[in-house]
């Protein structure tokens, strides 16, 4: 198996793979819900992302509590290079990203943050140019109506489970995530499968029938 740092997997990944692909393989070894919610979507379509998840557990808060934000502060203050800030659903409909998050991400080394729920500050954010994946942008405030209660603990997003340094992958199609046990064959046989779609889709721009695309190549 190919050994490469963190970081050279991550440029790898934005750069040669995209969600479908990943996500095909991870059906065919059987691991057939790892895709987030479809309404978690980046900023801006060209962003990408790919690090290793710390998860977030948020729940709803209803009105001032005496420790504001309950943990949010720590686990902005725990985020390491190459990580990926992942908070889970809530309840009330509140911005669960924004500005001062996103500065301490960058601050931190982190690769992005994917939220189930929304983002605010987005004039802000967009021209730090840090990938933020959520339901769309909306301003009312999280402060009295959200606590993060625990942070680098496993988690579920739409029912896919989620475990601290899973690899987090999204595009304009969506996020998916790659569980550490089946990591590499996942990334090796996604970088095959993509290097034949590039084939394939040369060969029907050349001429050749869907029908016998794939009855040669196995993917269409």
């Amino acid at each position: 198996m190919t050994t490469r740092t963190d970081a050279e997997l991550f440029e790898l990944m934005k750069t040669t793979l995209y969600t479908a692909v990943v996500g095909d393989i991870l059906d065919t070894v059987g691991r057939t819900h790892q895709f987030l919610p479809p309404n978690i979507q980046p900023m801006q379509p060209h962003m990408r992302i790919a690090g290793r998840a710390m998860p977030v557990l948020v729940s709803d808060v209803y009105g001032a509590q005496q420790k504001p934000f309950g943990y949010m502060t720590e686990a902005l203050d725990q985020l390491e290079p190459g990580e990926v800030w992942v908070g889970t659903r809530i309840v009330q409909s509140v911005a669960m990203w924004g500005e001062m998050l996103t500065a301490t991400s960058q601050h931190r080394g982190a690769v992005g943050a994917v939220v189930d729920g929304y983002h605010r500050d987005t004039a802000q954010i967009l021209p730090r140019d840090f990938p933020v994946f959520s339901w769309g942008g909306y301003a009312q405030d999280s402060s009295v109506r959200t606590a993060v209660r625990d942070y680098r603990v496993p988690v579920e997003v739409g029912g896919v489970r989620i475990a601290p340094g899973d690899l987090v992958f999204g595009d304009m199609d969506g996020v998916l995530v790659i569980p550490r046990d089946v990591e590499d064959e996942v990334i090796e046989a996604s970088l095959a499968k993509a290097s034949t779609e590039n084939l394939v889709a040369k060969a029907i721009d050349e001429g050749m029938s869907a029908t016998e695309a794939f009855a040669r190549f196995g993917v269409l």
